[in-house]
C-alpha cells in the first residue's frame, strides 16, 4: 500500500516541475571608469528536463535584472502665489535603481497576476511602497510618477517578446545597462511558465563596482567628505579661472 501511494503521489506530480533552468551571463561584473558609457549583458541558458516536453501550454521565459533597493521620497509639485512648491510627499519604501523585464511574448500571457504579486516581476511590483497619509489622494500617481521619470531614463524597461526561445528549450536576451548606474549588486532573476504560471526560476548576480579614478573620488567623498568638498570647490574655481583666461587670450 505504501509503495502504491508514493507511485500515485509521482504521477500526480505536474510534469512542469521537472524542469530546471540552466543559466549564464556573458559577464558577471560590470565596472564604471570615467569613461563609462552603458554595457550590454547576454543572458542566455536551456532548460534541463527529465521528462518530454509538454505539448500544451508552450514553454515562456521572462528574465529580470533589478539593480539596488533604496528608499525615495517622491514629490508632488504645485503652483502656489507664482512660485511652484511641493505640495505633498509620499515615502516609497524600497525601490529598485535599475530594474529591467524582458519576457518571450505580451507580459499578461506570460505571467499571470498571481504569480506578478507572488514573485514581484513586473515594474510596479517590484517598488514597494506600504502606504501614503491617509490625507493624499490618488497615491498611487506617485510610484507612477517613479516608473515614468526612471523609464524616460532608461533605468526602468519592460521588453516584451525580447527573449528568443528556441524549441523549448534554448533561450536568450540582451539586456542594456545604461551609463547612469547604481553601484551594486544586480540580481538576475530567469523564470520559467507555463500558461502565466511559474514552473521553474533560477537568479544569479552581476556585481557593478567603480574602478579607478571614480572609486577613488566615490571612496574619497565617503571616507572624507569635508576633503571631497574642499576639492570639488578648488577644482571649480580653477574651471572657471582657466575658462576666462582662456576666453581673454581668445579676445587680445
Amino acid at each position: 500500500m505504501i509503495r502504491l501511494a508514493l507511485l500515485l503521489i509521482a504521477f500526480s506530480l505536474p510534469a512542469a516541475a521537472q524542469e530546471d533552468v540552466v543559466l549564464g551571463l556573458s559577464q558577471d561584473a560590470v565596472s564604471i571608469s570615467t569613461d563609462f558609457d552603458g554595457s550590454e549583458i547576454l543572458v542566455y541558458g536551456a532548460v534541463k528536463r527529465e521528462v518530454p516536453i509538454p505539448e500544451d501550454p508552450p514553454l515562456e521565459v521572462v528574465v529580470t535584472v533589478s539593480g539596488p533597493f533604496v528608499p525615495l521620497t517622491v514629490y508632488r509639485k504645485e503652483r502656489r502665489f507664482g512660485i511652484w512648491v511641493n505640495a505633498d510627499a509620499v515615502e516609497i519604501d524600497l525601490a529598485p535603481s535599475f530594474y529591467a523585464v524582458a519576457t518571450s511574448g505580451p507580459f499578461g500571457q506570460v505571467v499571470s497576476n498571481v504569480e506578478d504579486l507572488r514573485h514581484s516581476i513586473s515594474v510596479p511590483r517590484a517598488i514597494r511602497s506600504v502606504g501614503a497619509p491617509m490625507d493624499i489622494e490618488d497615491a498611487a500617481a506617485f510610484s507612477e510618477a517613479v516608473i515614468r521619470i526612471r523609464g524616460d531614463a532608461g533605468l526602468y524597461q519592460l521588453r516584451e517578446g525580447a527573449v528568443d526561445v528556441r524549441e523549448e528549450t534554448l533561450f536568450s536576451t540582451r539586456i542594456r545597462l545604461p551609463a547612469n548606474l547604481t553601484e551594486g549588486a544586480y540580481a538576475t532573476r530567469i523564470f520559467l511558465t507555463r500558461g502565466g504560471t511559474v514552473i521553474g526560476e533560477e537568479e544569479r548576480v552581476i556585481e557593478v563596482r567603480k574602478v579607478g579614478l571614480e572609486r577613488w573620488l566615490y571612496n574619497l567623498s565617503r571616507d572624507l567628505p569635508l576633503v571631497y568638498g574642499l576639492l570639488s570647490l578648488t577644482l571649480a574655481i580653477a574651471a572657471g579661472w582657466g575658462a576666462s583666461t582662456a576666453f581673454r587670450l581668445i579676445r587680445s
